[in-house]
């Protein structure tokens, strides 16, 4: 088990080195110049010339690379445009409150998923299976930002049970662990719990129904085994997939929370990447992706070597 986790660990250094290649030429290549939202209109050739050296974006792309990676390698990560802070302040604040709200949202999916996979995979072909495939359907298709926009009009709007906006009270987007914050949470939650729990039911039921017409279970149930019994082993057969699905969906809840965060101005990654892109602020754009981007290299690490520990098969292989 050591030896394959070192393999694995190994093989992240590529796909790091890869990651950080991509996240560096995708904000280069877009058009316009990042230093025209700092400069003042009337800037003379002389402070354009000495705002570009300071930011190091006179130099060439790859020795603008090479002092970038440098610098990531022991933590700086630059200087927001915009706002003048460290890119690392600001987007450790934002990642922090992105994981609260996505390891949320994917708990949610993922215990609702498992349910209505395996309800419909033990009932497959009944009422039951048609609806909890519906409701998987359903949740794959929802748009989220609609969601989320009708969540806000019925509980906050209408009924004024629960806060649209905000991490917690007068938009503080400090996060701590208790009700006035925690209310805050529910809504964009359960609005990105929506596709996790829909793509993990649909996998969840298409592994139960093809673990029940294996001929093992069939042998189990010969010899008189309880259907307690039978369903332990029908949960650590699919306990491989159903971690592997969930670690995918968290970390695409990492990256693609942008509409989600906007919606309900959730102060997190996505919510920051929105404003990098609209004032062109590369410093703060690079590093946010950058961060997200390692986030899912480390998760499907994390994810292989569990998986490799719940079934040991994987490893033989």
């Amino acid at each position: 088990m050591l030896i394959y986790t070192l393999k694995r660990l190994l093989y992240v250094l590529p796909v790091a080195f890869g990651v950080s290649v991509v996240c560096f030429l995708l904000v280069h290549i877009t058009p316009g110049d990042p230093l025209t939202a700092v400069m003042p209109i009337d800037a003379s050739a002389e402070q354009q010339a000495a705002m570009r050296a300071a930011y190091g974006f006179d130099k060439p792309l790859p020795v603008q690379y090479v002092i970038w990676l440098g610098k990531v390698m022991i933590g700086d990560l630059g200087t927001s445009i915009a706002s003048g802070r460290a890119v690392l302040t600001e987007v450790s604040r934002a990642v922090s409150n992105t994981l609260i709200l996505s390891a949320v949202a994917t708990a949610i999916g993922f215990f609702f998923g498992c349910l209505f996979g395996f309800v419909a995979g033990y009932y497959r072909g009944s009422p039951v299976d048609r609806l909890a495939s519906a409701l998987s359907v359903l949740g794959v298709s929802v748009p989220h930002y609609w969601l989320g926009m009708v969540l806000v009009i019925i509980f906050s709007v209408q009924l004024n049970w629960l806060p649209a906006t905000g991490a917690g009270p007068g938009g503080s987007a400090d996060w701590a662990w208790n009700w006035d914050h925690i209310r805050h949470l529910i809504l964009p939650a359960i609005t990105m719990s929506v596709i996790p729990m829909g793509v993990i039911a649909r996998t969840i039921r298409a592994l139960v129904a093809e673990i029940l017409s294996q001929e093992f279970i069939q042998a189990l149930a010969a010899k008189g085994m309880t259907d307690r019994g039978i369903f332990r082993h029908v949960v650590k057969n699919t306990a491989p997939t159903a971690l592997a699905v969930m670690g995918l969906q968290l970390g695409y809840l990492l990256g693609g929370s942008i509409l989600i965060e906007t919606v309900f101005s959730w102060p997190g990654t996505g919510f920051l990447l929105n404003a990098a892109i609209f004032q062109r602020d590369l410093p703060l754009l690079q590093g946010t992706i950058l961060v997200l981007a390692m986030f899912f290299v480390l998760l499907n690490l994390l994810v292989d070597v569990l998986q490799t520990a719940l079934d040991p098969r994987i490893q033989r292989s």
